[in-house]
Protein backbone atom coordinates (compact mmCIF):
# COMPACT_ATOMS: atom_id res chain seq x y z
CA UNK A 1 0.00 0.00 0.00
CA UNK A 2 1.54 3.07 -0.76
CA UNK A 3 0.59 6.48 0.87
CA UNK A 4 0.68 10.08 -0.58
CA UNK A 5 0.39 13.34 1.33
CA UNK A 6 -0.08 16.10 -1.68
CA UNK A 7 -1.78 15.85 -4.67
CA UNK A 8 1.72 15.86 -7.07
CA UNK A 9 3.15 13.15 -4.86
CA UNK A 10 -0.64 11.08 -5.58
CA UNK A 11 -0.33 11.49 -9.10
CA UNK A 12 3.42 10.79 -9.42
CA UNK A 13 1.27 7.27 -7.59
CA UNK A 14 -0.81 6.91 -9.68
CA UNK A 15 0.48 7.68 -13.08
CA UNK A 16 1.16 4.00 -14.17
CA UNK A 17 -1.40 2.56 -11.90
CA UNK A 18 -4.34 -0.11 -13.56
CA UNK A 19 -7.85 0.84 -13.76
CA UNK A 20 -10.32 0.62 -13.16
CA UNK A 21 -9.63 2.98 -10.39
CA UNK A 22 -12.00 3.64 -7.21
CA UNK A 23 -11.95 5.96 -5.03
CA UNK A 24 -13.34 6.25 -1.12
CA UNK A 25 -13.83 9.44 0.04
CA UNK A 26 -13.26 9.45 3.57
CA UNK A 27 -12.63 12.01 6.51
CA UNK A 28 -10.79 8.88 8.79
CA UNK A 29 -11.44 7.80 11.99
CA UNK A 30 -12.79 4.61 10.26
CA UNK A 31 -15.79 1.99 12.03
CA UNK A 32 -17.34 -1.17 10.09
CA UNK A 33 -19.27 1.12 7.68
CA UNK A 34 -16.02 2.69 6.54
CA UNK A 35 -14.77 -0.76 5.76
CA UNK A 36 -17.74 -1.96 3.97
CA UNK A 37 -16.83 0.89 1.14
CA UNK A 38 -13.49 -0.42 0.80
CA UNK A 39 -14.44 -4.03 0.29
CA UNK A 40 -16.95 -3.01 -2.32
CA UNK A 41 -14.79 -0.40 -3.70
CA UNK A 42 -11.90 -3.40 -4.41
CA UNK A 43 -14.95 -5.75 -5.67
CA UNK A 44 -15.34 -3.25 -8.37
CA UNK A 45 -12.08 -2.63 -8.74
CA UNK A 46 -11.25 -6.15 -9.01
CA UNK A 47 -7.47 -7.68 -8.22
CA UNK A 48 -5.94 -5.53 -11.17
CA UNK A 49 -7.42 -2.50 -10.91
CA UNK A 50 -6.65 0.50 -7.81
CA UNK A 51 -8.77 1.34 -4.84
CA UNK A 52 -7.87 4.63 -3.57
CA UNK A 53 -8.89 5.72 -0.31
CA UNK A 54 -8.68 9.30 0.98
CA UNK A 55 -8.12 10.74 4.22
CA UNK A 56 -9.04 14.30 4.72
CA UNK A 57 -10.96 16.25 7.08
CA UNK A 58 -11.89 19.09 5.24
CA UNK A 59 -12.00 22.23 7.47
CA UNK A 60 -14.37 23.96 4.73
CA UNK A 61 -17.22 21.74 4.98
CA UNK A 62 -17.23 22.37 9.17
CA UNK A 63 -19.65 25.18 10.09
CA UNK A 64 -18.16 25.56 13.78
CA UNK A 65 -14.52 25.21 14.44
CA UNK A 66 -15.44 23.16 17.77
CA UNK A 67 -16.81 20.31 15.28
CA UNK A 68 -13.70 21.02 13.16
CA UNK A 69 -11.19 20.40 16.27
CA UNK A 70 -12.93 17.44 17.99
CA UNK A 71 -13.04 15.47 14.94
CA UNK A 72 -11.41 12.44 15.67
CA UNK A 73 -8.10 11.39 13.85
CA UNK A 74 -6.80 8.35 14.71
CA UNK A 75 -4.28 7.73 11.62
CA UNK A 76 -2.37 5.05 12.38
CA UNK A 77 -5.67 2.82 12.75
CA UNK A 78 -6.92 3.74 9.87
CA UNK A 79 -3.71 3.13 7.52
CA UNK A 80 -4.12 -0.13 9.52
CA UNK A 81 -7.36 -0.81 8.47
CA UNK A 82 -6.98 0.39 4.56
CA UNK A 83 -4.17 -1.91 4.60
CA UNK A 84 -6.14 -4.89 5.92
CA UNK A 85 -8.98 -3.98 3.54
CA UNK A 86 -6.95 -4.60 0.46
CA UNK A 87 -6.56 -0.96 -0.78
CA UNK A 88 -3.62 -0.09 -2.89
CA UNK A 89 -2.91 3.95 -2.15
CA UNK A 90 -4.33 6.15 0.83
CA UNK A 91 -4.06 9.83 -0.13
CA UNK A 92 -3.51 11.83 3.36
CA UNK A 93 -2.88 15.17 2.31
CA UNK A 94 -2.81 18.58 4.89
CA UNK A 95 -5.11 21.38 4.36
CA UNK A 96 -2.44 23.61 3.09
CA UNK A 97 -1.62 21.01 0.63
CA UNK A 98 -5.03 21.16 -0.33
CA UNK A 99 -5.87 24.31 -0.79
CA UNK A 100 -4.12 27.95 -1.75
CA UNK A 101 -3.99 30.18 0.90
CA UNK A 102 -5.78 32.62 -1.86
CA UNK A 103 -8.29 30.13 -2.64
CA UNK A 104 -11.50 31.76 -4.79
CA UNK A 105 -13.06 29.34 -6.74
CA UNK A 106 -16.02 27.00 -4.68
CA UNK A 107 -18.23 24.66 -5.81
CA UNK A 108 -22.20 25.13 -4.78
CA UNK A 109 -24.99 22.78 -5.55
CA UNK A 110 -27.75 25.59 -4.85
CA UNK A 111 -31.50 23.29 -5.32
CA UNK A 112 -30.82 19.76 -3.20
CA UNK A 113 -28.54 21.61 -0.70
CA UNK A 114 -31.05 23.83 0.30
CA UNK A 115 -33.02 22.37 3.18
CA UNK A 116 -31.79 19.36 5.86
CA UNK A 117 -28.12 19.79 6.62
CA UNK A 118 -27.85 22.61 4.47
CA UNK A 119 -30.22 24.53 5.95
CA UNK A 120 -28.87 24.07 9.18
CA UNK A 121 -25.17 23.88 8.04
CA UNK A 122 -24.35 27.14 6.07
CA UNK A 123 -21.84 26.36 3.35
CA UNK A 124 -21.39 22.71 4.28
CA UNK A 125 -22.08 21.48 1.06
CA UNK A 126 -20.29 24.15 -1.21
CA UNK A 127 -16.87 22.42 0.83
CA UNK A 128 -18.42 18.96 0.21
CA UNK A 129 -18.68 19.68 -3.59
CA UNK A 130 -15.64 21.26 -4.07
CA UNK A 131 -13.39 18.88 -2.02
CA UNK A 132 -14.74 15.72 -3.88
CA UNK A 133 -14.68 17.14 -7.43
CA UNK A 134 -10.64 17.57 -6.77
CA UNK A 135 -10.85 14.36 -5.18
CA UNK A 136 -11.90 12.87 -8.35
CA UNK A 137 -9.33 15.40 -10.49
CA UNK A 138 -6.36 14.31 -8.30
CA UNK A 139 -7.17 10.62 -8.59
CA UNK A 140 -8.69 10.65 -12.18
CA UNK A 141 -11.14 7.81 -11.07
CA UNK A 142 -13.88 6.18 -13.21
CA UNK A 143 -15.92 5.36 -9.97
CA UNK A 144 -16.52 6.57 -6.48
CA UNK A 145 -18.49 4.77 -3.59
CA UNK A 146 -20.66 6.58 -0.76
CA UNK A 147 -22.56 5.38 2.00
CA UNK A 148 -26.47 6.13 1.87
CA UNK A 149 -26.22 7.15 5.91
CA UNK A 150 -25.85 10.90 4.35
CA UNK A 151 -28.50 10.84 1.65
CA UNK A 152 -28.54 14.19 0.94
CA UNK A 153 -24.90 13.83 0.69
CA UNK A 154 -24.98 11.52 -1.85
CA UNK A 155 -28.00 13.14 -3.92
CA UNK A 156 -26.30 16.26 -3.85
CA UNK A 157 -22.63 14.55 -5.50
CA UNK A 158 -24.68 13.10 -7.79
CA UNK A 159 -26.54 16.10 -9.39
CA UNK A 160 -22.83 17.47 -9.37
CA UNK A 161 -21.36 14.85 -11.68
CA UNK A 162 -24.75 15.38 -13.53
CA UNK A 163 -24.71 19.08 -14.10
CA UNK A 164 -20.65 19.38 -14.28
CA UNK A 165 -20.58 16.01 -16.72
CA UNK A 166 -17.96 14.50 -14.29
CA UNK A 167 -17.14 11.36 -15.93
CA UNK A 168 -17.02 9.46 -12.50
CA UNK A 169 -19.97 6.68 -11.69
CA UNK A 170 -21.53 6.96 -8.38
CA UNK A 171 -21.67 3.81 -6.37
CA UNK A 172 -24.34 3.95 -3.01
CA UNK A 173 -23.45 1.90 -0.25
CA UNK A 174 -26.12 1.18 2.47
CA UNK A 175 -25.96 2.52 5.61
CA UNK A 176 -24.03 -0.04 8.45
CA UNK A 177 -25.94 -0.10 12.23
CA UNK A 178 -24.98 -1.08 15.42
CA UNK A 179 -27.04 -3.81 17.00
CA UNK A 180 -29.09 -1.51 18.86
CA UNK A 181 -29.88 0.41 15.11
CA UNK A 182 -27.85 3.43 16.13
CA UNK A 183 -26.32 4.16 12.34
CA UNK A 184 -22.49 3.68 12.48
CA UNK A 185 -20.70 7.02 12.64
CA UNK A 186 -17.08 8.30 13.28
CA UNK A 187 -19.29 10.94 15.62
CA UNK A 188 -20.82 8.10 17.60
CA UNK A 189 -17.29 7.39 19.67
CA UNK A 190 -17.76 11.28 20.83
CA UNK A 191 -20.80 10.15 22.99
CA UNK A 192 -20.54 9.88 26.69
CA UNK A 193 -22.10 6.29 27.99
CA UNK A 194 -25.38 7.71 28.31
CA UNK A 195 -25.88 9.77 25.47
CA UNK A 196 -24.70 6.01 23.39
CA UNK A 197 -27.49 4.42 25.28
CA UNK A 198 -29.95 6.90 24.65
CA UNK A 199 -28.96 7.43 20.76
CA UNK A 200 -31.13 4.03 19.47
CA UNK A 201 -34.80 6.01 19.70
CA UNK A 202 -33.63 8.04 17.12
CA UNK A 203 -34.09 5.18 14.67
CA UNK A 204 -36.58 3.84 16.48
CA UNK A 205 -38.36 7.04 16.40
CA UNK A 206 -37.90 7.66 12.99
CA UNK A 207 -39.13 3.94 12.13
CA UNK A 208 -42.48 3.81 14.08
CA UNK A 209 -43.19 7.10 12.34
CA UNK A 210 -42.67 6.45 8.86
CA UNK A 211 -45.49 3.92 8.70
CA UNK A 212 -48.25 6.35 9.94
CA UNK A 213 -50.52 8.29 7.60
CA UNK A 214 -50.27 12.10 6.99
CA UNK A 215 -47.17 13.77 7.01
CA UNK A 216 -48.14 15.98 10.00
CA UNK A 217 -48.75 13.05 11.91
CA UNK A 218 -45.78 10.83 11.09
CA UNK A 219 -43.84 14.49 12.17
CA UNK A 220 -45.52 15.06 15.59
CA UNK A 221 -45.17 11.10 16.62
CA UNK A 222 -41.38 11.30 15.70
CA UNK A 223 -40.83 14.21 17.58
CA UNK A 224 -42.82 13.28 20.60
CA UNK A 225 -40.77 10.14 20.41
CA UNK A 226 -37.26 11.98 20.30
CA UNK A 227 -38.12 14.68 22.43
CA UNK A 228 -39.18 12.23 25.34
CA UNK A 229 -35.32 12.25 26.20
CA UNK A 230 -33.89 15.54 27.73
CA UNK A 231 -30.66 14.12 26.40
CA UNK A 232 -31.19 14.54 23.05
CA UNK A 233 -31.87 18.01 21.21
CA UNK A 234 -33.60 18.14 17.53
CA UNK A 235 -31.75 20.18 14.57
CA UNK A 236 -34.34 19.56 12.17
CA UNK A 237 -36.93 16.87 11.35
CA UNK A 238 -38.58 16.85 8.21
CA UNK A 239 -40.13 15.07 5.55
CA UNK A 240 -38.63 15.66 2.17
CA UNK A 241 -39.19 14.14 -1.75
CA UNK A 242 -36.85 11.03 -1.98
CA UNK A 243 -35.14 12.41 -5.39
CA UNK A 244 -35.70 15.78 -5.15
CA UNK A 245 -35.14 16.76 -1.30
CA UNK A 246 -37.59 19.36 -1.63
CA UNK A 247 -40.04 19.58 1.46
CA UNK A 248 -43.46 17.40 0.86
CA UNK A 249 -46.77 18.48 2.56
CA UNK A 250 -48.78 15.29 0.77
CA UNK A 251 -47.44 11.77 0.74
CA UNK A 252 -48.10 11.24 -3.20
CA UNK A 253 -44.30 9.80 -4.22
CA UNK A 254 -41.57 8.32 -1.76
CA UNK A 255 -40.22 10.91 0.57
CA UNK A 256 -37.96 10.53 3.24
CA UNK A 257 -38.47 11.01 7.01
CA UNK A 258 -34.98 12.70 8.07
CA UNK A 259 -33.71 14.01 11.28
CA UNK A 260 -30.63 15.41 12.74
CA UNK A 261 -30.13 15.46 16.67
CA UNK A 262 -27.68 16.89 19.22
CA UNK A 263 -26.21 14.80 22.26
CA UNK A 264 -24.61 17.35 23.63
CA UNK A 265 -21.75 18.91 20.80
CA UNK A 266 -22.51 15.29 19.27
CA UNK A 267 -24.57 16.12 16.19
CA UNK A 268 -26.37 12.52 14.85
CA UNK A 269 -27.86 12.24 11.65
CA UNK A 270 -30.49 9.30 9.98
CA UNK A 271 -32.92 9.25 7.86
CA UNK A 272 -36.41 6.45 7.47
CA UNK A 273 -37.84 6.23 3.75
CA UNK A 274 -41.64 6.35 3.62
CA UNK A 275 -43.38 4.64 1.09
CA UNK A 276 -46.16 5.06 -0.32
CA UNK A 277 -49.33 2.52 -1.49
Amino acid sequence: MKIADTGSALREILKNAPAPRVLVPTMGAFHPGHLSLMQRARKIAGPGGTVVVSIFVNPIQFDRAADLDAYPRPMASDLAACETAGVDVVFAPTAESMYFPDRSVTVTETLLSRSLCGAARPGHFDGVCTVVLKLFLLTGCESAVFGEKDFQQLAVIRRMVRDLDVPVEIIPCPTLREADGLAMSSRNTRLIPEQRADAPRIRRALLAAATLGAPTEILAAARAAIETSPLARIDYLTIVDAETLQPVTELLRPAILATAVFYGEVRLIDHAMIAIG
